[in-house]
């Protein structure tokens, strides 16, 4: 008897992507204002330093 485990293989990759896009949800909601901020206070250093070299 030969089985078809082409659904079975999909359903595995599946599982994992939705793993995937839930740990990647949940590391924005609890990382994302943090990482904004470094981001935002970075940027604003390298503009004053933009503008004290002008």
């Amino acid at each position: 008897m030969l089985k078809n485990n082409k659904g079975q293989g999909m359903v595995e990759y599946i599982l994992i992507v939705v793993l995937i896009v839930i740990v990647a949800i949940v590391g924005v909601k609890l990382f994302g204002k943090n990482v904004n901020q470094i981001f935002t206070s970075s940027a604003d250093k390298i503009s004053q330093e933009a503008n004290v070299n002008n």
